[in-house]
């Protein structure tokens, strides 16, 4: 270690001082004036200057934010002045309750003026600065003796280590709110339950737990900020005449303030701010639950003084609560669009969030088993805006005898498929695709799509009519309508249900692939289809294909073999595909195609735009013929197919005497070997 130089003082002190206005900036006025990197680089070299002198270290430098590696003790710290509770308000009424006190109180008639501040869902917190330097900090514990939580309030960028500005006062008193941001929250959850430990039930709880750590590192390392609320001097005359006007000056001092404060004339003002935020409350980056009503002017509160634990200057309005306790009295299974089965929590009906809720989400059964939830337990319910309602706790303490263990159920509740659940994943699902009822508009609308059966002008709308009027049940029944099932259909006139109908005639003989995407079995995409098709030949050699044999299909592993084999063996899949069989549709083998196909062997390019159909539906069709469809022209190229502003290629194709056609004796020659536009 050597001694440091006045040179390396006077830099360290600019580094300092620079930190702490970049971090004033980017963390209090969210306007950062330097990118990340400028500011690491300055921060870096901080570090190494204390590193080499470290009689230079001042306990306002930025680099001991970061946390010592010693555990805290959590000593119990006195406070100076109290930290009062305050008394609420849970209705219009009692606020105005509150507002004729302080005016009889006051004796004057006149409209009062009042801070509105938002109720932050934190943990209320003491700092002491002496000279401008933060001495200690404080939880609020009874509002008489709180805990010493120095180290890690430390960590928290957004509380200042040194005070801004020249004016700071001796001995100065900032209370205030640390609170953790819900994208934070959802964030720091993930991460917990990813390493497979406890998660916190809400951004209150996390923001005290992380408040608490034992290890200020690991403070450091969860995404913490505080909002400043009051404060307080030894010599409260250098105070400014009212409250607003003291939480400005703190601003200065390089405090974070919240900016949805504003002040209010009276108690109707209040009124209209307590409704406006609450309109607010589910837009916010935070959470709230009320808001805080403080007289402004400072002689004014001391007038009104204490009664018991709470001023009778200030008041809080709650929102209606996001959480609640309330009992599981059963647990159903609902069948998604895809197939997901998603436990459902029947809930002894209780008032959170706003609304009276009956039923919340567990998701699946992972989260089940992670909650320990059981039927008949006592649980959190939380509920925050237009969130669908979620048990986020159990309360093992209060667990009856009688409780009883959430089991999966083997077969699908809606269609009594088997239910399926693939080792490793989290969501089971029902295997009866093709047929179950919850999944019915998913598999048609799958069946009909542009690559599958490319049924045109069968869109999600019609779709929704044609299963809401139980015209359709299952893709079977598509090749039972008629025509007079379909004109009598809001904006179905007799063109449409012509065009309709003759879209679905022409579906009724795909090449196997198609057929076999069509089914919408998981995880078998247009490639998987087409290995299969080509592999096995048939449907029939498929669908009695064991799970080796499908594994020894290209692309096809021990998870997707699973999910083919579970599909063929429910019989309301193959009831349906015998369905689809009486109704006329019929595949091609792929034995049969493939000898017949006429372009076998050859290869096609095609280039530039087509008017009458994307280039993918020109490879599909040239596919479907034989071909092989390539992105340059070779000599071995057989034909180019040149569209609009065609380029390169069809000039090479020229220079080398391939044969070429434009877009209209495309389709003709696909017209001659069956395939229509």
């Amino acid at each position: 270690m050597t001694k440091a130089t006045p040179d390396v003082i006077s830099r360290a002190r600019e580094l300092r001082d620079i930190l702490a206005d970049y971090n004033y900036q980017y963390y209090v006025l969210d306007d950062p004036k330097v990118p990340d990197a400028e500011y690491d680089r300055l921060f870096r070299e901080l570090q190494e200057l204390e590193a080499k002198h470290p009689d230079i270290v001042t306990p306002d430098s930025p680099t001991r934010r970061v946390g010592a590696q010693v555990e805290t003790s959590f000593e119990e710290v006195k406070h100076r002045i109290p930290m009062l509770s305050l008394d609420n308000a849970f209705s219009a009424d009692e606020l105005r309750d509150f507002d004729r006190r302080v005016r009889d109180r006051l004796k004057t008639t006149d409209d009062i003026e009042y801070v509105c501040e938002p109720k932050l869902d934190g943990l209320a917190v003491s700092l002491h600065y002496e000279s401008g330097i933060l001495t200690r900090a404080a939880t609020r514990g009874d509002g008489y003796t709180g805990e010493d939580i120095t180290a890690n309030i430390r960590t928290i960028p957004s509380v200042p280590l040194k005070l801004r500005g020249d004016s700071v006062p001796d001995l100065v008193e900032v209370r205030g709110e640390v609170y953790m941001p819900l994208e934070g929250f959802e964030t720091l959850n993930k991460r917990l339950a990813d390493r497979g430990e406890k998660t916190f039930v809400n951004p209150r709880n996390a923001a005290a737990g992380s408040l608490r750590q034992k290890k200020p590192t690991v403070t450091a390392r969860r995404p913490l900020e505080m909002c400043a609320y009051s404060v307080a001097l030894e010599d409260e005359g250098r105070l400014p005449p009212t409250h607003w006007e003291a939480l400005q000056q703190v601003k200065t001092w390089g405090f974070r303030l919240n900016p949805e404060m504003r002040k209010a004339r009276g108690v109707e003002d209040c009124l209209q701010a307590y409704d406006d935020l609450m309109e607010k409350r589910q837009s916010l980056p935070y959470e709230i639950d009320g808001i805080v009503f403080k007289v402004n002017r400072l002689e004014l509160q001391q007038q009104l003084g204490f009664v018991s634990r709470a001023p009778r200057w200030a008041i809080a309005q709650k929102f209606p609560a996001q959480e609640e306790l309330t009992v599981i009295e059963d647990v159903e299974f609902q069948v998604g669009r895809t197939g997901a089965i998603t436990p459902v929590a029947r809930l002894k009906p209780v008032f959170v969030g706003g609304v009276t809720v009956s039923n919340a989400t567990l998701h699946n059964m992972d989260e089940i088993r992670r909650l320990d939830a059981r039927i008949g337990d006592t649980v959190f319910v939380r509920r925050a805006g237009d969130v669908i309602p979620q048990v986020v706790k159990v309360v093992t303490e209060q667990r009856p005898d009688n409780a009883q263990v959430v089991e999966l159920p083997d077969s699908c509740p809606v269609c009594q498929s088997d239910i399926v659940q693939i080792e490793g994943e989290a969501v089971a699902r029902c295997s009866g695709g093709l047929f179950c009822p919850a999944q019915r508009k998913e598999a048609i609308r799958h069946y009909a799509s542009r690559k599958a059966l490319d049924i045109e002008g069968l869109g999600d709308k019609w779709i929704d009519i044609l299963v809401d009027r139980e015209l359709v049940n299952t893709v079977a029944d598509l090749y039972l309508l008629k025509k007079s099932d379909l004109t009598g259909l809001e904006r179905m006139g007799e063109k449409s249900a012509d065009n309709l109908i003759n879209a679905i005639d022409r579906s009724r003989h795909p090449v196997l692939w198609k057929f076999v995407y069509a089914l919408g079995i998981r995880e078998v995409g247009e490639a998987t289809a087409k290995a299969l098709a080509s592999h096995f030949g048939t449907l029939e050699a498929i669908s009695e294909a064991d799970e080796d044999a499908l594994q020894a299909v290209p692309d096809v592993g021990p998870i997707v073999a699973g999910h083919i084999r579970s599909f063929f063996d429910q019989p309301h899949n193959q009831e349906t595909i015998q369905a689809l069989r009486d109704a006329g549709v019929e595949w091609q083998s792929e034995e049969i195609t493939a000898a017949e196909k006429p372009l076998k062997g050859e290869t096609w390019v095609l280039t530039g735009s087509l008017s009458g159909m994307t280039r993918d539906e020109g490879k599909a069709r040239l596919e479907s013929l034989g071909a092989k469809v390539a992105g340059s022209v070779s000599k071995k190229t057989a034909c180019v197919v040149a569209g609009e502003a065609a380029g390169s290629k069809l000039t090479k194709a020229e220079s080398l005497e391939v044969p070429i056609m434009d877009e209209q004796a495309f389709v003709d020659f696909l017209a001659r070997h069956g395939i229509e536009r």
